[in-house]
C-alpha cells in the first residue's frame, strides 16, 4: 500500500459521457467545481461508456491512460465528475498512486473551505464524516492483537471497527447539537409569525447570482463572486419592500444538480428556511445556456426537501449581460410552460410572476420589489372586540401577535380592543379559542363575511 497524499493542487480531472442520467454530468461545471476548489488543472480526460466499470469505474484502459498521465504531470489528485464507490475509488488509488476523490468529494471539500460560522462548519463537518463512514481503510494493522495465547490478546477490535465506532459517536454528536440549532431556528420562525412578518427566501442554482441580489436588496455586505458555492452560511435581513411593509429575506445556500444526499441532511435546518418560508425568489442567470437545466434542478431540490408548495418568482438576474433584454415583470397563472424535472415529474411548485433584473447594476430592482409585494398582498381584518372578562386570556393571545391597535378598560372589568390580523392568523386562534374570539367582535361586521379560507392572492 502506498501513502494517502494529503491532497495538492496539481489535479487530473476525469469526465466520461454516461447515457444515464443518474451518472450524467456536466463538463464545463466541472471544471468551475476544480477551480472554485482552488486546484490547478494539469490535464483534462475524457472518453464515453455505456455502463461504468464495476472495477475502476471507466475500464482498465482508460484507468492505465490515466495512471501514465499522473506520472507525466505529476499530480497531486485525481478527481473524477461521478460519484465512485468506495471500492472503486480504492483501486483506482491503488492503481494510480495518489489521492483520488469524487464529484460528492469535491463538493464537501468547497464546502469545508467556504463554512465560516460554527453552524455551518457542524453542517459541513457532518456531511464529511457520513461520507466518510463509507470510505474507511484498514490501516494499523501491525497494532492488531487478537490472537490467543500469553501476550498476544488485544482489545477485541480492529483498528477499523474502532475508527467506525468513533466515527459513529461524531457523528452523534455532531447530529445533537444541529437538532438543538433547529429548534431555535423555529423559534425564531414563531416569533416571526408572531410579529405578522412575512419570510421571503432566496433560492437558485449556484453562481446565479444570489448574495449580489441579497445585497442590493438588503444593503448588506455579504460576500459575493463570481464562482461556485462562494457562500454558504445563512444570512437573515429585515427590508421594506414597499413603504410599510416589512419582511424578512433569507440567503440560502446555492443548489447543484445531483446534490450529494449527504448534504441535503446535514443541512436541513438551513434547507428548512426554504420550506418555511411565504415566498421564494428562484433566482436564475439569464446568461447562462444551461439556465433551462438549472432551472429544473432547482425544482427537484426543492420538492426533494419539502418546498414544492412555497409560491415562487423567478427572477432571471443578469440581464446587463445581455442584448436587448430590458427589466420587466410579468404575471404567471401557475404556467410551466415544457418544464419537466429531471426524473420526468412535473413542477409542483406555483411559479406566480416572473423578473427580469440585474442585481450588479441594479436595473429591474424597484419592479422586483413592487412583484414581491404584490404577491405577499395578505387579507387584513379591522375589527372591534369586547373581552368580557372571563375571555381575558385572549388579550394575551392578541398582545403576543402584535395585532392591537388601541385599547380600553370598562368600569365592569371588559376591555375594548380595536385589532387589525391577517386571515390565517385569525382563523388559527378562532380554532383554539373554540369560537369564542369571533363571539367577541362588536361592529356592522359579521363575521359570516369573513372567508373561511380566503383565496391567496398570487
Amino acid at each position: 500500500m502506498f501513502d494517502r497524499h494529503s491532497g495538492g493542487e496539481n489535479a487530473v480531472l476525469v469526465h466520461i459521457e454516461l447515457p444515464d442520467s443518474q451518472h450524467k454530468e456536466d463538463k464545463d461545471e466541472f471544471i468551475e467545481l476544480a477551480i472554485s476548489a482552488g486546484l490547478t488543472i494539469k490535464a483534462m480526460v475524457g472518453g464515453s461508456r455505456q455502463s461504468p466499470h464495476a472495477r475502476y469505474f471507466i475500464g482498465t484502459g482508460k484507468a492505465d491512460e490515466i495512471k501514465q498521465i499522473v506520472e507525466d504531470t505529476q499530480a497531486d489528485i485525481v478527481l473524477f465528475n461521478h460519484r465512485l464507490s468506495p471500492a472503486q475509488e480504492r483501486n483506482i488509488e491503488e492503481l494510480v498512486c495518489c489521492r483520488v476523490i469524487d464529484r460528492t468529494g469535491l463538493i464537501l471539500d468547497i464546502f469545508a473551505q467556504r463554512a465560516k460560522t460554527h453552524e455551518g462548519k457542524l453542517q459541513v463537518e457532518l456531511a464529511q464524516l457520513r461520507h466518510m463512514s463509507t470510505r474507511l481503510v484498514r490501516g494499523w494493522t501491525h497494532l492488531e492483537r487478537q490472537k490467543g495465547g500469553i501476550g498476544l490478546r488485544g482489545p477485541g477490535e480492529t483498528q477499523l471497527e474502532t475508527d467506525r465506532r468513533l466515527l459513529g459517536d461524531r457523528i452523534k454528536s455532531i447530529g445533537k447539537r444541529l437538532d438543538k440549532v433547529e429548534k431555535q431556528r423555529e423559534q425564531s420562525r414563531r416569533a416571526r409569525k408572531r410579529g405578522n412578518i412575512q419570510t421571503v427566501a432566496l433560492v437558485g442554482y449556484t453562481n446565479a447570482g444570489k448574495s449580489t441580489l441579497f445585497n442590493q436588496l438588503t444593503g448588506g455586505d455579504v460576500y459575493a463572486a463570481d464562482k461556485l458555492f462562494a457562500t454558504l452560511d445563512p444570512t437573515h435581513r429585515q427590508i421594506e419592500v414597499v413603504p410599510g411593509q416589512l419582511v424578512i429575506l433569507s440567503d440560502t445556500v446555492g443548489f447543484i444538480r445531483h446534490l450529494p444526499h449527504d448534504l441535503v441532511a446535514a443541512f436541513k435546518a438551513t434547507l428548512q428556511e426554504s420550506r418555511q418560508a411565504d415566498m421564494l425568489l428562484h433566482i436564475i442567470d439569464a446568461a447562462d445556456i444551461r439556465k433551462e437545466d438549472n432551472i429544473a434542478q432547482v425544482y427537484e431540490v426543492l420538492d426533494s426537501i419539502g418546498a414544492g408548495d412555497v409560491p415562487v418568482i423567478e427572477i432571471y438576474n443578469k440581464i446587463d449581460q445581455l442584448d436587448k433584454v430590458q427589466a420587466k415583470v410579468e404575471s404567471i397563472d401557475d404556467e410551466h410552460g415544457d418544464r419537466k424535472l429531471p426524473n420526468g415529474a412535473g413542477i409542483t411548485n406555483e411559479i406566480v410572476a416572473r423578473a427580469w433584473c440585474s442585481a450588479k447594476t441594479g436595473e429591474g430592482i424597484e419592479l422586483a420589489l413592487q412583484a414581491i409585494s404584490k404577491q405577499l398582498d395578505i387579507d387584513w381584518y379591522d375589527l372591534k372586540l369586547l373581552i368580557l372578562p372571563p375571555d381575558l386570556n385572549i388579550r394575551s393571545e392578541l398582545y403576543d401577535l402584535h395585532v392591537i391597535i388601541d385599547e380600553s378598560n370598562l368600569d365592569d372589568g371588559s376591555v375594548e380592543l380595536e385589532i387589525k390580523i391577517d386571515a390565517a392568523d385569525w382563523r388559527r386562534l378562532n380554532r383554539q379559542t373554540n369560537s369564542r374570539l369571533e363571539s367577541c367582535v362588536v361592529g356592522d361586521v359579521p363575521m359570516t363575511e369573513i372567508p373561511e379560507d380566503p383565496i391567496p392572492q398570487y
